[in-house]
């Protein structure tokens, strides 16, 4: 896959009110999220690396016991294997995740 079209792209959910688009290679994928606004990602961890952007909204992340409210243009970093949450503020939000190794159930 060279070039991607996000609009046209099929979404998966991956939680009530969390769709995502994602792509992906070999050693990568990118997701770009759109959550509902009061939409929660529940605890969770997992072994892949991520990080990303808020493209738009406002949300409320908690990465290993720490919480910020973050807004367009702020971005994060999980290490593999740390806890993690998010809640949506009171309008949608959407972020750009990049995972790596490839999550291998987010390929669809």
């Amino acid at each position: 896959m060279s070039f991607c079209e996000i609009e046209s792209r099929a979404t998966k959910e991956l939680a009530p009110g969390v769709h995502a688009r994602t792509f992906w290679e070999e050693k990568m994928l990118l997701a770009y999220v759109e959550i509902a606004a009061h939409a929660k990602i529940p605890l969770h961890s997992h072994p892949h690396e991520q990080c990303g952007t808020v493209s738009s909204g406002e949300i409320v992340f908690c990465i290993n016991g720490e919480e910020r409210t973050l807004t367009a243009g702020d971005c994060y970093v999980i290490p593999g294997g740390v806890e993690h949450w998010a809640t949506a503020g009171s309008t949608p939000a959407a972020l750009v995740e990049v995972f790596s190794p490839v999550r291998e159930e987010y390929k669809y």
